[in-house]
């Protein structure tokens, strides 16, 4: 049963999989045929959203000069490539999820755990995407129609502190991405595939606009207040550089969950030279083209409004023209729907059916996590700051140590071998089944990065030093690495590691 990488596989013709590990949707993908285009719209989903909008912004917001700005940009996205790559190869190899290629480091039972963890993130998450798009709508509506607006007061119409029209919008929000996601991948694909582009053409048209009021004369390559130039000249090159990183640590971090989550979508690759490609014009390429679009639009902002405006349901808002605004509202609905079901809704997916595939699908995994996503009240989480850096941030640092397990067990100690039908094999002779099938030396390196991680962001807080606020956004990297070097030094030399065969129930392609 065994074969060397690069080479046909020689395996039995019905591999025999646990039911306890497996279904439908966990399997092996039966189909690789996601092509360059299909993952280059899959990039401009995850960066095309408010989110992105705003992550892009607040860097030129920085005080740092617009080259200093472009230089941090094309550093931390450069590094972002890299990373989805790294994370992409045994997913694609195997065609299996996130949470099953996990089984490799953690044991066929213990990968429950980055899965969980990966999942509960991903529904704060969810929820509060949700909640932004529906908010924007709700904006727009009571905008238009004036009646509406007693109901917008929660204080006077509302329930668990959500107004009737916040909870209308929520749910119909809600209900739009539960009916895009229930339709199935092929269908999620076809709405990525449009989606990301149709944002770029919504966005340049209303870069447009402000530009044909304003005038080239006011575009600034910079957000900052002040003479325009960035104020970089009053800082000293220890603090520039200080920034310079912080903007690099931001922006990783900004991608560590969809990065963590591209192995849900490489699984469906036709090769690995097909991800690369798509990764090179879908994260460099594009997300430098869209942050000069963005910093473009919000610097125009300020001489058409008379202030600068950097949250884009703002901008909308405050569009003169009533069907312009309708369009640009939807823009930010499609935008918001897209990253959340291919960040925050497929993922969880996956990883809530890993904890029990006989009885959780698919489609019962996201539909648990969307569920859940209400009953968090993500409007409240919004509205307290204090909670969301304590709550999102503490889950995101643990993402970057995850991620460190993962890629230092696939590439430095198993050195990308893998028996893929053991992923599947609850036996105890199984390359993947350790005491009770969790692999404690995982656990315990994912929780060492993953503390030291939250310990940056706890002591980084708003009006730290620079350099322990530069630590706690760098927090990602933090606990990638020591996670990572924690793990390589208690399981660089395993037996089990060292006897596993170069073995694949599909041709590995490169």
């Amino acid at each position: 049963m065994t074969a060397v990488l690069n080479e046909e596989p020689t395996v039995p013709a019905d591999p025999v999989r646990d039911p306890r590990l497996t279904n439908e949707d966990l399997a092996p993908a039966q189909r690789q045929d996601w092509g360059v285009y299909n993952f280059v719209a899959f990039w401009m989903t995850d960066i095309h959203s408010v989110a992105g909008y705003t992550t892009a912004g607040s860097l030129f917001a920085l005080g740092l000069a617009g080259w200093q700005v472009f230089v941090a940009l094309i550093a931390a996205v450069s590094i972002a490539y890299v990373l989805a790559n790294l994370v992409a190869e045994p997913s694609q190899r195997t065609g299996a999820p996130y949470p099953v290629v996990c089984r490799l480091s953690f044991g066929v039972l213990g990968a429950n755990i980055p899965a969980i963890l990966r999942g509960i993130n991903a529904v704060a998450w969810y929820g509060m995407q949700t909640y932004l798009a529906a908010n924007a709508v709700a904006l727009v509506l009571v905008k238009l129609f004036r009646g509406l607006v007693p109901y917008a007061d929660a204080s006077a119409h509302g329930f668990l502190g959500l107004s009737a029209v916040g909870w209308a919008t929520f749910m119909g929000v809600w209900t739009a991405q539960a009916l895009i996601f229930w339709h199935g991948m092929d269908f999620i694909r076809a709405f990525v595939d449009w989606a990301g582009p149709a944002v770029y053409v919504v966005m340049i048209v209303l870069c447009g606009w402000l530009l044909y009021q304003a005038g080239w004369g006011a575009v600034r390559l910079d957000l900052s207040e002040g003479d325009g130039h960035g104020g970089s000249e009053a800082r000293t090159g220890a603090e520039t550089l200080c920034a310079m990183v912080g903007a690099v640590g931001l922006v990783v971090s900004y991608f560590g969950g969809p990065v963590l989550n591209f192995g849900d979508f490489a699984k469906y690759g036709k090769s690995m030279k097909v991800i690369r490609t798509s990764g090179l014009f879908g994260l460099p390429v594009n997300f430098l083209f869209f942050s000069l679009l963005v910093v473009a639009t919000a610097s125009l902002t300020a001489p058409v409004f008379g202030e600068l405006v950097v949250d884009p349901n703002e901008v909308v808002v405050r569009i003169p023209n009533s069907t312009a605004m309708v369009v640009g509202v939807l823009t930010i609905l499609v935008a918001t729907i897209g990253i959340n079901i291919v960040a925050n809704f497929v993922s969880p997916a996956f990883d809530f059916s890993n904890a029990c595939p006989q009885r959780i699908s698919w489609l019962g995994g996201g539909m648990i996590a969307a569920v859940a996503s209400v009953f968090i009240a993500p409007w409240k989480l919004i509205e307290n700051p204090a909670a969301i850096h304590d709550t999102l941030e503490t889950l995101g640092a643990f993402l970057g140590a995850l991620y460190g397990v993962l890629v230092v067990d696939y590439y430095l100690v198993r050195r990308r071998r893998i028996v893929a039908d053991d992923l599947y094999s609850m036996a105890e002779n199984g390359s993947y089944w350790y005491t009770r099938g969790c692999n404690l030396k995982a656990v315990a390196a994912t929780a060492f990065g993953g503390a030291v991680a939250v310990a940056c962001v706890l002591v980084g807080g708003p009006g730290s030093p620079l350099a322990l606020h530069t630590l706690a956004q760098c927090s990602w990297f933090v606990g990638a690495a020591l996670a990572g070097l924690a793990y390589w030094l208690i399981a660089r030399s395993p037996a089990k590691a060292q006897k596993t065969p170069i073995v694949t129930n599909r041709t590995p392609q490169n």
